[in-house]
């Protein structure tokens, strides 16, 4: 039998919820599985009698118990009970709140299995998302598997008559329950040193009426050391360049993988000689600042002014005097560019929403020779890539990036050139 941290509440009460569908099975029913495939959320999937049954916390090859909670549509979902023939790719998980604790998805696998699982969901979702069949290479990693994270935002909710709850993460497959983390088994050392001693923060402060409502902490390790304050100037060193930002501010937050990830958009960005590097969505200019040495000019293009006044500095700090940034209106956004797209290179990193539909016309007649699109969701990335091959392009290369291991979550570089016209 599994161990009681992977039953939730549900699957010990067999009280039936409210407008709970009953059809293909009852509620709790148990079921015998072969668990073949897992989700991009990183769910096992079975397939009994042509219908598909999800169940977290299992590996393909298994065969197990579980129990039905939910009927959807198309699918069902089911708790974990036992497993029954394990796989060879399970292994013990390091963090005994694994599978309350919804932060992690895969402690139960061998890592190796992770990047395999990974690299085949990025292949499945570019086919299943666009229709495109890719070749994706074995996600790039570190020999940090735990302990790597250097961010985290642990919450708490309002006292309940002036009782503390718990400061945590949430509750797998729950959007308010919060787990109670006294240590987090992926963020760095120093984080879960910083976490104690904010935990007793918390509890003196509760004691003295000065917690009245609930918040969401900040823990960020950098090179000054772990700070609470969002707007505290912090420094990352990544590969040779050194980084400057507020602590409260997006960077990415695996110091281990970043600089491996890095440089493989610069190498894939600077293949082919082409003079020019423009930088859409470039943030406090991670992959401008980077690139710079191997380009002739490098335009950094974003929005947000705040970003650019630090990709700006960035580039002084690094003394890379052909690194230019500016704001760039949404409407409009290479309309300022000085370079001809044919000699151009960009390198776009756009949020988890992917880019928007005005972005991809305007890049598409700016036309330049090379994309290099990073993304942290390869299903919109997919969905963008579409668009890509449909107005000229082709996949050159595909390349994962491990950043968070133990989770579901994966980067992806696609590379693509223009065909000749």
């Amino acid at each position: 039998m599994l161990s009681p941290l992977f039953l939730s509440l549900r699957a010990m009460t067999h009280k039936e919820p409210k407008n709970f569908n009953p059809h293909p099975y009852a509620y709790h029913q148990e079921l015998i599985l072969e668990i073949t495939a897992l989700t991009n959320l990183g769910a096992g999937v079975a397939k009994p009698d042509d219908w598909v049954v999800m169940v977290p916390f299992t590996v393909p090859g298994e065969r197990v118990r579980a129990r039905i909670f939910r009927n959807h549509k198309n699918f069902s979902e089911a708790d974990l009970v036992e497993v029954l023939e394990p796989s060879p790719d399970r292994v013990q998980p390091v963090c005994p709140l694994f599978g309350r604790c919804g932060g992690c998805q895969y402690q139960h696998m061998r890592y190796t299995a992770q990047l395999e699982w990974k690299r085949s969901h990025v292949e499945e979702t570019f086919l299943r998302i666009a229709g495109i069949a890719v070749k994706a290479a074995v996600p790039i990693h570190s020999e940090h598997t735990y302990g790597y994270r250097s961010k985290i935002t642990p919450h708490h909710q309002q006292p309940r008559n002036g009782v503390l709850g718990p400061l945590g993460f949430l509750a797998q497959s729950s959007r308010t329950s919060i787990v109670d983390v006294d240590s987090c088994a992926i963020a760095t050392p120093v984080i879960n040193e910083e976490l104690l001693i904010a935990r007793q923060q918390r509890e003196q402060d509760a004691k003295r009426g000065r917690i009245r409502k609930g918040a969401t902490l900040l823990l960020r390790d950098s090179m000054e050391g772990v700070t609470m304050d969002h707007s505290r100037i912090i420094s990352e060193k990544v590969g040779p360049c050194l980084f400057q930002f507020k602590a409260g501010d997006f960077f990415q937050n695996n110091p281990f993988v970043l600089p491996h990830m890095v440089e493989a958009v610069v190498e894939r960005a600077s293949a082919t000689g082409l003079p020019f590097l423009i930088d859409a969505y470039c943030g406090s200019g991670l992959f401008g600042v980077s690139a710079a040495g191997s380009f002739q000019e490098v335009l950094g293009i974003e929005i947000n002014e705040s970003s650019v006044h630090w990709a700006r500095a960035n580039a002084a700090i690094n003394r890379k005097d052909n690194c230019k940034f500016m704001v760039g209106q949404a409407e409009a956004v290479f309309e300022e560019v000085p370079f001809p797209g044919k000699d151009s290179v960009v390198v776009i990193d756009p949020p988890r929403k992917g880019c928007d539909t005005a972005f991809l016309k305007q890049l598409f007649r700016y036309a330049p020779a090379r994309l290099v699109y990073v993304s942290c969701d390869p299903a919109t990335q997919a969905r963008d890539v579409a668009e890509c091959l449909a107005n000229g392009y082709r996949i050159e290369d595909i390349q994962p990036v491990d950043l968070f291991p133990q989770t579901r979550h994966i980067e992806n570089i696609a590379v693509l050139i223009r065909n000749p016209s």
